[in-house]
């Protein structure tokens, strides 16, 4: 399929890193890759021609940190510190989901992204073999992997069944749907070593998951240091090694390792972060509506840590927009400390896109540029709360809503368009989704 956008505002990053607007522009399609992005309309044939006036394309965003499926739990236990939280009203029904539960929350949660322009995320949860099939259906991309948790701290790595678990997901997704790409590039899952946190596994079992991760090539995704007390308690059990420092010691942590949260990473944390090139994962909403803190993201940023963007689950979110996000994190840095010039509008955005795609080991997604994975959202700019376009950058981070979105496209294929989901049965959605909370939860639910 070949496709041209025409009369289009685009996106673009600069050699050193600045975003700018590239107005009256035509950007063409060849597949799953972006072929053409130029002023004057290339020669050749096009399967579809498509109108884009008053429309700014963007790269498609990058959700690095999120549990899809808890859909099923937005706005459970609102009002709650983390442990209570997650003891009191999270892992009671989280003790009752079956696979369905999972499938019928995660397509929820990938129509709600779609929507919202955002083309790839990392998601952990349970059942991660049907979570990764919903994507599949979709058309949209994910890391994703079984989880490993272990609180045996006698348990020999080969006894730990959750470990063979993720080594067997890692098998299962290995090269899948690389047919017809690039050399290197990957196909809409990929599997990631899903390492729960340290509170939750034992160094056996993280030392073992350290070494199939260098035996696959593959990324790690945890949790760090979201809370004081985790932090704290780490300390106590490591003899003073923080989270960060506990993971170098058991080789877990390099350029391949994304870590949600970091709220309560010290200096000398960022440094070990900027050593081994791993990457902070920031979740402003869900570190704010649970009390957990404010992740040293301004500090980050000028040690030279990468810093991605994510949603968290909708239970501590409670949504799925990378908008609000980015809105966030561009403006907390510069309360907090009293500077507006700190995280810029290009960090923002750079955080959203290229620095998640690097995060989850995907470098052909992030940016509109030649040769990249045809991975994009279209936003209408013809919205009083977008009018005067005078700074297109700013205004992505400052104004853009995720309703404004009007067409999502993964590897050349238009999923979203205009309220229509091209590649789900959104009514079939809609059934499987409320019977899923019915049950989890009781009826009486739904208006």
């Amino acid at each position: 399929m070949k496709t041209l956008f025409t009369n289009a505002c685009l996106l673009l990053r600069s050699v050193v890193g600045s975003y700018y607007a590239f107005k009256d522009a035509c950007l063409g399609i060849d597949g799953k890759y972006i072929a053409y992005i130029g002023k004057d309309k290339p020669e050749g044939l096009w399967d579809a021609v498509k109108d884009m006036s008053g429309k700014l394309i963007i790269p498609g965003l990058v959700n690095a940190h999120g549990h899809a499926a808890m859909t099923l739990l937005r706005g459970v236990g609102s009002g709650l510190p983390l442990q209570r939280w997650l003891n009191e009203a999270i892992f009671p029904i989280e003790a009752k989901m079956k696979p369905e539960d999972i499938v019928a929350g995660t397509r929820w949660a990938v129509m709600e992204m779609l929507a919202g322009g955002t083309t790839l995320c990392s998601d952990m949860y349970d059942f991660p073999w049907d979570a990764a099939k919903v994507y599949e259906e979709a058309g949209m991309k994910v890391n994703t992997g079984r989880i490993l948790l272990c609180f045996d701290p006698e348990m020999k790595a080969e006894d730990c069944e959750r470990l063979s678990e993720c080594e067997q997901f890692m098998k299962d997704f290995e090269g899948r749907g690389s047919e017809g790409l690039k050399p290197g590039d990957c196909g809409l899952v990929k599997a990631d070593v899903a390492l729960h946190s340290e509170y939750l596994t034992t160094e056996n079992t993280v030392r073992a998951l350290a070494e199939m991760a260098k035996r696959y090539d593959c990324v790690v995704q945890l949790h760090v240091s979201e809370t004081k007390s985790e932090h704290i308690e780490c300390m106590e059990r490591h003899k003073g090694l923080t989270p960060v420092a506990y993971l170098k010691e058991c080789g877990i942590l390099d350029k391949k390792t994304y870590m949600a949260h970091c709220v309560w990473v010290t200096d000398e944390d960022l440094e070990i972060m900027k050593e081994t090139g791993a990457t902070l994962v920031h979740n402003p909403t869900s570190n704010m509506k649970l009390g957990s803190g404010f992740a040293p993201v301004a500090k980050a940023l000028e040690k030279g840590v990468n810093v991605a963007l994510g949603t968290d689950g909708c239970a501590s979110n409670n949504n799925l927009n990378m908008f609000e996000e980015m809105h966030l994190a561009a403006l907390l840095q510069k309360g907090l400390h009293s500077d507006p010039t700190l995280v810029t509008v290009d960090q923002v955005i750079d955080m959203a896109t290229v620095n998640g795609a690097k995060a989850l080991g995907r470098p052909d997604t992030g940016e509109l540029k030649e040769g990249m994975r045809a991975d994009l959202a279209v936003i209408d700019l013809k919205r009083p709360h977008l009018e005067p376009a005078v700074d297109i950058p700013a205004l992505l981070v400052y104004s853009v809503q995720a309703s404004d979105v009007v067409m999502t496209m993964v590897d050349g294929k238009i999923l979203y368009d205009n309220g229509a989901y091209l590649t789900i049965d959104a009514e079939k959605a809609w059934t499987d989704y409320e019977a899923s909370v019915t049950r989890l939860m009781g009826s009486g639910l739904f208006v």
